[in-house]
This record gives C-alpha cells, sequence and structure tokens, in this order.
C-alpha cells in the first residue's frame, strides 16, 4: 500500500515553502502577471532558501535532498502562482539535472554548484518550430570542426532561457547519421552568452505570464568538443529520460494548481453570499467543491506513487505518464470549476483562479501532451 505520510523533515520542508508563497511570492504575483515582468526578488529568496538544490548532492552545493523534496516545494509554489514554481521546475529538473544525471565530473564541477545555488539559471533546448511532440525530427545541427561544435538550428517555447541570469542552455543537436539512415541526436553544452547564440523576443503567452519563455537562435554557434554532454548520439534517449522524471515535478505542481483552486473556491464560497446565505450552503456548490478536492486528492496520490517507484530505483515511466495526465486535466477542470464558483470575480485577472485559468491549459501541452501520455501508457500496457 502505498504510504502518503511525510516524515517530519518533508513535513516542515512543506510548511516553509507554503509560508514563502503565501508571504512572499502570493503578494506580487498579480503585478508580474499583469506587467509580465520575470520575478526576480522571489527567485532570489527561493535560491536562498535552496529550493533549486532541493535534488542534488551536497558537494555540488545542493541540499541533499531528493526528487520528492522538489515536487512538495512544487506543489506549494504552484497553489499561489504556477509561473514561479515552473521556474523553480526548470531551473532543477531540465536545466541543472541533465548535467548531474549525464555529465562528466568536469562539467558538474563547472556547472552543478552555480545552477543549485539559484545564482544562474538553465535552460533546456529540445524543442524546435518544426519538433514537438516528435523531437525525433530534430534539425539543429552541430559540426565537429577542429576540436570544436559548430552549431546551427533554432528552439522554441525554451523556459528560463532569456532571463539576466540565464548562463547555460543544453541543447539537442543532429552530430552524424546512424546506420539505416537514422539521425544521430547529441547533446551539447552551450554557455550564455556565446558569439551566435540569441534568444529572441520573449513569447506573448495566453498564461504563465511571469514565466521566461523564448525562441532561441543558434548562427554559427561554437563551442568545445568538450561541451558534448553524455554519450555522443545519446542526446535524444538521455532527454527522454529526463523528461519522464520532469513528468512527475510537472504533476506535482498541476496538483499544487488544483488545489490552490480549492483553496480558494472554499474560501469565497463561504465568504460570497446570495439569497440570504453563503453560496456554500447551495448543493450546486458544495457538490462542484466536493469534485474539485477529489481531483485534487487522486492527482496527489498519482505523483506520489510514481515519485516513490522512481526513488525506489523501479520501473515508473507508466506512472510518471498517468501522473502527468491525471494531475494536469486536475487543473484543468479545477481551473474551470473555481472560475465559475467565482462568477464575475473570476473573470478579473487580479483574482488567482483567473490565472489558474489561463496558466493551467499549458499543463495538459507541457513536457508531452496529454495525447502522448495516452500513448505512453498504451505502450507500457503493450498495446
Amino acid at each position: 500500500m502505498l504510504d502518503t505520510r511525510l516524515t517530519d523533515e518533508q513535513s516542515q520542508l512543506r510548511k516553509t515553502v507554503e509560508e514563502f508563497a503565501r508571504e512572499v511570492v502570493a503578494p506580487v504575483s498579480y503585478q508580474h502577471d499583469r506587467d509580465k515582468t520575470f520575478p526576480y526578488e522571489v527567485v532570489r529568496g527561493m535560491a536562498e532558501m535552496g529550493l533549486f538544490g532541493l535534488p542534488f548532492p551536497e558537494e555540488y552545493g545542493g541540499m541533499g535532498g531528493d526528487y520528492f523534496a522538489l515536487c512538495l516545494a512544487l506543489e506549494e509554489l504552484a497553489r499561489v502562482d504556477q509561473s514561479v514554481a515552473i521556474t523553480l521546475e526548470a531551473g532543477c529538473s531540465l536545466g541543472a539535472m541533465p548535467i548531474y544525471r549525464f555529465g562528466t565530473e568536469e562539467q558538474k564541477q563547472e556547472w552543478l554548484p552555480l545552477l543549485t545555488s539559484g545564482q544562474a539559471l538553465g535552460a533546456f533546448g529540445l524543442t524546435e518550430p518544426g519538433a514537438g511532440s516528435d523531437a525525433g525530427g530534430t534539425r539543429t545541427t552541430a559540426v565537429l570542426e577542429d576540436g570544436q561544435w559548430r552549431i546551427n538550428g533554432s528552439k522554441a517555447f525554451i523556459t528560463n532561457s532569456g532571463t539576466d541570469i540565464t548562463r547555460l542552455v543544453t541543447a539537442t543537436a543532429v552530430t552524424g547519421e546512424r546506420p539505416g539512415g537514422r539521425k544521430e541526436i547529441s547533446t551539447i553544452l552551450v554557455p550564455v552568452p556565446t558569439p551566435g547564440f540569441t534568444a529572441e523576443p520573449a513569447y506573448d503567452k495566453v498564461g504563465w505570464h511571469a514565466s521566461d519563455t523564448h525562441p532561441l537562435s543558434f548562427d554559427d554557434v561554437r563551442v568545445p568538443e568538450e561541451n558534448l554532454l553524455g554519450e555522443r548520439g545519446r542526446g535524444y534517449a538521455n532527454f527522454l529520460s529526463i523528461l519522464d522524471e520532469g513528468r512527475i515535478a510537472i504533476a506535482a505542481l498541476s496538483v499544487g494548481a488544483a488545489q490552490g483552486c480549492v483553496d480558494e473556491s472554499v474560501r469565497y464560497a463561504r465568504d460570497r453570499h446570495a439569497f440570504g446565505r453563503p453560496i456554500a450552503q447551495n448543493q450546486a456548490i458544495s457538490f462542484k467543491l466536493a469534485r474539485m478536492e477529489a481531483r485534487a486528492m487522486t492527482a496527489r496520490a498519482t505523483y506520489y506513487d510514481a515519485a516513490a517507484k522512481m526513488l525506489a530505483g523501479l520501473p515508473f515511466k507508466k506512472e510518471a505518464a498517468v501522473a502527468k495526465l491525471v494531475a494536469g486535466e486536475a487543473a484543468m477542470d479545477n481551473a474551470r470549476d473555481a472560475t465559475q464558483i467565482h462568477g464575475g470575480y473570476g473573470f478579473m485577472n487580479e483574482y488567482v483562479v483567473s490565472r489558474h485559468y489561463r496558466d493551467s491549459k499549458i499543463l495538459e501541452v507541457g513536457e508531452g501532451t496529454t495525447e502522448v501520455q495516452l500513448m505512453l501508457i498504451a505502450r507500457e500496457l503493450g498495446v
């Protein structure tokens, strides 16, 4: 039976991040969302708390925790601000984790202390304009010439790629051809700044307005041969394994969003009076709240289960896909119901639920669409 009880240490972490989210993140969330500005002061606060180092060993500047600790922090942050949560998620599981999993000792010593401290952000350059779910359609190329990789191509929808503290982009590129004509895809570390690398103007997004997201271009970017991350030709496979882990983190973020919608809606329904009584006393509202809570609890159990299997060294691909699927849909469904409960106020951007309504849709798209999760689950079932 899955044990969902938290240890004293985990409970304290959850409480500490919950207080930070309520006291530091929430008061500035509306302003950053409205102005579409990156919350540098919040990121500094998270860095001082050690959140960017949660799942990494102390020898690399981390906190010596594990991936589940990161998930707990993401859940609490996402209750009040998904943009802040995704900044942490991408910084840890997409920016630093590939180096920790596949880097040489020299690469780890060079980059991890900087990334785990939160003084710098790394980005994960996989998606391209014509290669999203079909990441094997990568067109960016890297040619080895005189001890240097010469990189040309572009990436799309890359989080944390254009901030003032972005110092690294890990990019997939075609480095050759395998027998049978298949592409050989490798992973290369590109320090920021590097001549020829450009973070193009930020996207005008539906949601996650305070999260940094850019298209990237590589125009004869040259980096040393030793910037190859992991084995040559294993870049695509390695990034897929990173995405498996990342889906658990995104599920945790989604659960936070789903639970945040419950929290806000319960408060509103108790305070809002119509026809002489709190609207929470109307069965139509109370049943809607009950379903929202059920979704959040179910989704939380799925990511707890996936994280437990991952940390135990057991296969977790199916569990991660289930968690991402269930939690992403829970966040979107709860955001829709929360907006309905808030009525006209739910349509006003200063209300948290309106931001969840806009933000949550990407949770059914990013790091593998709902359809990709269904495909993965079906494949794991052998069909």
